[in-house]
């Protein structure tokens, strides 16, 4: 394609210089705001890449707090019951590199966390982040190289938590349906639809831990 940039020098001419403190807001360790803003998170984004640089995110969320700090190089990332796909676990086996965005409802600005992680089954570990008496099968330890807030302007463009951009879920159909049609090809009936839906309505109940 035309007009591409073939490597970081060709990058920056097309970009101003940024501002020093955005440069030196960058730190190794987690300060104490990076410790509230952890503290107060409900969601994080994991970003996970395999050996061949293939990338991933996945949604991570829990109760404000969920992800621990254990000290300022160091904080605790439990996997709640999902898919079982383990995308994200299995790049951290075999890469090691991950990269964390936390997010707070109602602030727009954003904290931005990388590091080195590794899968942890210890017990007692495990045990400290046991939710409704279940405790996960394993967790992220992440060992902290880089962390900075980031500023709201993509939250500010987007309106992300603004009451009035909230779009109604029936805008699509349910998960099941989606999911359902994608694997068949074709659309399925709406019979099919409802019970496949009931029954991912039903997960969210009772498999959450």
């Amino acid at each position: 394609m035309a007009e591409t940039v073939q490597n970081e020098a060709g990058l920056r001419e097309l970009f101003p210089e940024p501002l020093e403190r955005v440069k030196l807001k960058q730190l190794i360790y987690l300060d104490k705001y990076c410790r509230r803003f952890i503290a107060l998170s409900p969601f994080v984004c994991l970003a996970t890449a395999d050996t061949e640089g293939n990338v991933d995110v996945s949604p991570r969320g829990d109760a404000p707090g969920f992800v621990t700090v254990l000290d300022d190089k160091t904080l605790v990332l439990p996997d709640r019951r999902g898919n079982n796909r383990l995308d994200s676990l299995a790049n951290v086996v075999a890469n090691g590199h991950v990269g964390l965005l936390f997010m707070v409802p109602g602030i727009d600005e954003t904290l931005r966390v990388n590091g080195a992680a590794e899968v942890s089954h210890d017990p007692a570990l495990l045990a400290e982040h046991a939710v409704r008496g279940k405790a996960p099968t394993v967790a992220l330890v992440v060992h902290v190289e880089e962390a900075f807030l980031h500023c709201a302007k993509a939250m500010i463009r987007s309106k992300l938590w603004a009451p009035e951009t909230q779009v109604e879920r029936s805008v699509l159909p349910g998960l099941g349906q989606m999911v359902a049609e994608q694997i068949a090809g074709r659309e399925i009936s709406d019979e099919d639809a409802a019970e496949i839906d009931a029954e991912i309505t039903q997960a969210y109940k009772d498999k959450l831990y």
